[in-house]
């Protein structure tokens, strides 16, 4: 293509910004978060129950816990897990900090398992090779959408006696051999951030079929005060009595979070086949472009793909990934990079982590790049992306 690229003064693939991920909000959203503006609850109320049994329905699961956002989620995961100083859990670097840093929060150490580079999810191998005496969990990630080997990791849990926290935020309606996500693991988490699949603004949720879990994520989401009289431990006192059984914290969601994450709910087998839909075209017309690594799937897998990630050959390349990615957001695509290793991170280099750990993140992270996917995407929007990609790759291509 001999079009000047928008970088060195060329007119844009498209005059309009093109963000990677965004929210898809109807009139429906709109007139429910405005019923509950108009009524009693604004905060805890019945719509976070309602919110709860709806997502546990939808996943299959038992019980469901909402939380003020993902990393409040992971938290509590961890916290019922009884995760605390001197205990290590496994997780991946390619990941937002929130995986490691709800370890952390805990006072136990994150341990890095490297990546399978195909899936760009957590290896199973390395998961055992990092099992210590002091391992208490995994915390595996759905990456993109793209559900982990669940039924090896959980055969791997239950051979040293550990906990699974699957970190599922991206991976909201994904099934794992013809099952959702979300009753699997013995806790699942999801996000509800506005480029999920569904929102809630901001928002988290831990799923399991553990009663005992569900009593302690129920509790340290409310400062672990409760007043369920089953649970106190003085249960003479009135009804205006409650205790505060351990040291929890407000991670409370509202009233008016839930009836829109309801709303949306109700639309999110039609924002799925939007992504995949989106997916296929992209496999279709990217797969041809030399220099293009496309997105692998393994067959356990049906994704509901909250990321479209591609690799770049860069020795294929007269630029560097921070050249063509500046390239295509000067062309109006928002590309964006998921994710800095977590190990990279200054504060997590002060506490004694080298880069090296995992050297398959550490190849992928240098080369990857998120294209735009979501919902209200369409086919032109998608089309922009392609000529955007074709263009500045054939610019630089060697």
């Amino acid at each position: 293509m001999s079009d000047k690229l928008a970088i060195l003064g060329g007119k844009p693939v498209r005059d309009e910004f093109l963000p990677y991920g965004k929210q898809c909000i109807d009139e429906e959203d709109i007139e429910s978060v405005v019923k509950v503006l108009k009524g009693d609850y604004l905060t805890t109320g019945p719509n976070v129950r309602e919110f709860e049994e709806k997502v546990a329905q939808y996943v299959g699961a038992k019980y469901a816990v909402a939380v003020s956002n993902g990393t409040a989620a992971l938290h509590a995961a961890c916290f019922a897990a009884g995760i605390q100083e001197g205990d290590e859990v496994i997780t991946t670097p390619i990941t937002f900090a929130a995986s490691a840093n709800c370890v952390l929060y805990q006072g136990a150490k994150p341990v890095f398992a490297d990546i399978d580079p195909k899936t760009y999810n957590i290896d199973v191998k390395d998961i055992e090779r990092k099992i210590t005496d002091k391992t208490k969990a995994i915390i595996p990630v759905d990456f993109t959408g793209q559900a982990v080997d669940l039924d090896k990791i959980m055969e791997l849990a239950d051979r040293y006696n550990l906990t699974v926290i699957e970190d599922a935020a991206h991976a909201l309606g994904t099934e794992y051999k013809g099952k959702k996500i979300g009753s699997i693991a013995h806790m699942t988490e999801f996000s509800f951030h506005p480029v999920k699949h569904i929102t809630t603004g901001e928002g988290g949720i831990v799923t399991t079929n553990d009663e005992e879990l569900y009593k302690k994520l129920s509790l340290f989401r409310t400062h672990g005060i409760t007043r369920d009289k089953e649970l106190l431990v003085n249960k003479e006192q009135g009804s205006w009595y409650y205790e505060q059984l351990d040291l929890g914290y407000n991670y409370r969601i509202t009233d008016i979070q839930c009836a829109l994450g309801t709303s949306q709910l109700e639309k999110i087998q039609k924002f799925i086949d939007r992504r995949r839909e989106l997916v296929r075209k992209y496999n279709e017309q990217l797969s041809d472009i030399d220099g293009v690594i496309t997105p692998y799937e393994e067959v356990y897998s049906n994704s509901s793909w909250h990321l479209y990630i591609i690799q770049l050959e860069l020795e294929k390349f007269k630029a560097g990934r921070k050249e063509i990615f500046e390239a295509l957001k000067a062309e109006n695509i928002g590309v964006n990079v998921h994710y800095v290793p977590v190990y990279y991170h200054p504060y997590y280099q002060k506490l004694g982590y080298k880069k090296g750990l995992c050297p398959n993140a550490e190849k992928l992270y240098e080369c990857m790049i998120t294209l735009p996917l979501f919902p209200k995407m369409n086919d032109r929007d998608l089309d922009d992306v392609v000529k955007a990609v074709n263009k500045v790759l054939s610019y630089y291509r060697k």
